[in-house]
């Protein structure tokens, strides 16, 4: 059967004029009964950067719709509808045919529009499997227009949220999960690989709750010098340590009435453990060395990337912390949002592009899996517009650290052949995501060092692009003849150093040679160092 927009929009409207903008009810209710998940055709690039993120739903498993210059019209949440237009586009229609729940059949135009899927040119129809939907699919209409296919499953809606950035489920459910559990005190648990947005998961529940008029209080749990550890978080009394020649107020103290975020809470060293799941247990606390208990009146929200469920952490603790649990999405498995995350980082961090970005550069950051997600993705783009603003080539595969030779892709696929199931691809395999487990004397000191230097001096990053685990990579860390120990280095070089670059802690990591996360740490106890004195 064929399905034409109209039908479509007089459904979203019947659906829509049953919910507000921000109704926490659960997306799956949102597909009006339909068990099957929807087909979005999300624009992931455009000439027009306003057009960025406007979708288009299919909600029959049965549909065939036809893809040209005209139709169908695409839209942002309450906005006006509007078809592609872009002259590039054909007007003969393409044709993406969904059947049920076995995924979709793409045939192209009976014209000279190039049409590529993940960068592959087409000539023939080609089958795409549900499983490779779950990745999201890069379909490029005349080198100018590329519009991501994925599955939805709810209706796009209005909810936005300042740093909270998407349009496909994934974020709106996101910021329906951060508006429902910030108004209320319960302990949250953010799970989430790297770079997914953890801390600004943390600031939404914050900016949302009643505590929003007071600072949020933010503590890096591996950063915490395991011997001051106790002092930090709860304060200590006079004379409870060597150097305690005064009362000291801990983070509980300073996150009164606030949230106090406890971010990689997987690495809280294992005395300090069960005094958190005392204070979450009764409110008590105790400061070192003092003689009575406190009550802490702070919001918890705790973050991690590791798996909690193993013996190394306390599993009472983590029962917890599981109040309200909020899983965060890898960029790699919503892929829609990464042309308005592209856009919304730019604008962030105030990156003017002197030309237009290449269509091909761009499809090749919607096609990547981002091991360290949004924020390599932020990284790549200032280097990318480094590169251009210097007048050279941005070479996307030297920028993310992988060869040519290892994302090279196969020419056009048969007709009607299936995608590869696990690169997205026709044909040959890619592997652009984590490398295989290695040995640790396989890895070269250069190796280390440059995969650090493509990763902004962050470990787990690199720690994932070499093979190896996060342990494994301190100890070549350790063993490493030109990286240095943060708190080794000088003060007044430190100093000098962070001077020179503003504060932004990436760039003296470069400069330092030192890992990022331990010169943030001692760049903190430097500050508080100096309070004291």
């Amino acid at each position: 059967m064929k399905f034409t927009f109209t039908a479509l929009h007089v459904f979203q409207e019947k659906v829509s004029m049953s919910f507000s903008d921000h109704t926490m009810t659960s997306p799956s209710l949102l597909v009006a009964g339909n068990s099957s998940p929807m087909l979005g055709l999300t624009i992931a690039w455009h000439p027009d950067s306003n057009r960025v993120g406007e979708q288009f739903i299919v909600a029959d498993p049965q549909a065939e719709l036809e893809l040209s210059r005209f139709s169908p019209a695409f839209r942002l949440a309450g906005k006006e509808a509007l078809p592609l237009g872009h002259g590039g586009i054909s007007r003969e229609a393409l044709r993406i045919q969904r059947n049920g729940d076995q995924g979709v059949l793409i045939t192209p135009p009976a014209s000279r529009m190039v049409v590529e899927i993940n960068g592959v040119p087409i000539h023939a129809a080609v089958h795409i499997t549900q499983e490779q939907l779950n990745k999201g699919l890069i379909l490029g209409l005349g080198r100018a227009v590329l519009i991501c296919l994925h599955w939805m499953q709810c209706l796009p809606k209005t909810n936005e949220m300042e740093g909270v950035i998407g349009v496909g489920s994934s974020a709106i459910l996101l910021r329906d999960q951060i508006r429902q559990v910030a108004n209320t005190d319960f302990p949250v648990l953010l799970l989430g690989e790297t770079g997914t947005g953890k801390e600004i998961a943390a600031r939404g529940i914050h900016q949302h709750s009643q505590r929003r008029h007071s600072q949020m209080v933010t503590v890096n749990m591996a950063a915490l010098n395991e011997s001051l550890a106790a002092a930090d978080l709860f304060g200590a009394a006079r004379g409870a340590y060597t150097g305690a020649q005064q009362a000291r107020k801990g983070l509980f103290a300073e996150a009164e009435n606030a949230t106090l975020f406890l971010d990689e809470i997987g690495n809280t060293p294992a005395s300090i453990q069960p005094m958190l799941l005392r204070v979450l247990e009764t409110g008590d606390y105790r400061p070192l060395g003092a003689t009575q208990d406190l009550h802490a009146n702070a919001r918890l929200i705790a973050a991690t990337d590791q798996d909690l469920y193993g013996e190394n952490f306390n599993q009472a603790l983590l029962r917890r912390l599981e109040s309200f649990v909020i899983h965060l999405p890898p960029l790699r498995e919503r892929r829609e949002d990464i042309g308005v995350l592209i856009l919304y980082l730019l604008k962030q961090n105030k990156l003017e592009y002197p030309v237009a970005l290449p269509t091909s550069l761009i499809s090749d950051l919607l096609i990547y899996d981002w091991p360290g997600n949004i924020r390599q993705l932020s990284h790549v783009l200032r280097r990318i517009l480094l590169a251009l603003q210097a007048g050279q080539p941005a070479d996307f595969h030297q920028l993310v650290g992988i060869s040519k030779e290892r994302s090279s892709i196969a020419p056009a696929a048969q007709p009607a052949q299936a995608i590869h199931p696990v690169t997205g691809t026709v044909g040959k395999t890619v592997e652009v995501t984590q490398s295989a487990r290695k040995k640790l004397t396989d890895l070269s000191e250069d190796d280390v060092l440059q995969a650090m230097i493509r990763h902004d001096w962050y470990i787990q990053g690199a720690a994932q692009e070499l093979g190896i685990s996060r342990p494994s990579m301190y100890k070549l860390l350790e063993q490493h003849s030109q990286i240095r120990k943060a708190e080794q280095i000088p003060v007044a070089e430190l100093r000098a150093v962070l001077d020179a670059t503003q504060g932004v802690i990436e760039q003296a990591a470069h400069k330092l040679k030192t890992p990022a996360e331990s010169l943030r740490r001692y760049a903190r106890i430097i500050a508080i160092s100096a309070l004291s004195g």
